[in-house]
């Protein structure tokens, strides 16, 4: 309706979840849920989420990452008919597109046209003992006149 502003709200319940550790390295689910009415209520589980769990000492999180891993960063523009690769195993890859229709093919997978002005992203948000990484190559290639950077991250 013109004139009218607002909002509207309606109760929820909103469920968040952790695989965590105790102190014998046993993993379990922890569910916070929160009605909207208070504080929210943790319940532990196995990981099946079912059966009632009650965990050892102290609760950490499982395998929790380097606290400083080193990345590495690389960066390439490619201005002219080639390649650029990035291995299987980064953090993050990221490609811009300035001119032309480059491709991209990850993992092995037929190649996808990128138009111009097209930016793209993939990445982890956690490496160290996790080991999250991506797992697929990636081949951006250019022909003659096309412009596009490409960078990525890795732990080193």
């Amino acid at each position: 309706m013109s004139g009218t502003n607002g909002s509207v709200a309606a109760a929820s319940t909103d469920a968040e979840y952790a695989v965590l550790c105790d102190e014998t390295g046993d993993q379990f689910l922890r569910r916070y849920t929160n009605t909207g009415s208070g504080a929210p209520t943790v319940t532990d589980t196995e990981l099946d989420g079912v059966t009632p769990y009650a965990p050892t000492g102290e609760v950490v999180r499982c395998g929790a990452p380097a606290v400083n891993p080193e990345i590495t960063s690389t960066v390439q523009r490619q201005t002219d008919a080639g390649a650029v690769t990035i291995d299987a195993g980064a953090r993050s890859v990221t490609v811009l597109v300035y001119a032309g229709e480059p491709t991209v093919a990850i993992g092995g997978g037929p190649a996808v046209t990128l138009l111009p002005g097209t930016s793209l992203s993939w990445g982890v948000n956690r490496g160290g003992n996790l080991g999250e990484a991506l797992a697929d190559a990636f081949v951006f290639t250019a022909e003659a006149g096309e412009d596009l950077v490409v960078s990525s991250t890795r732990e080193a």
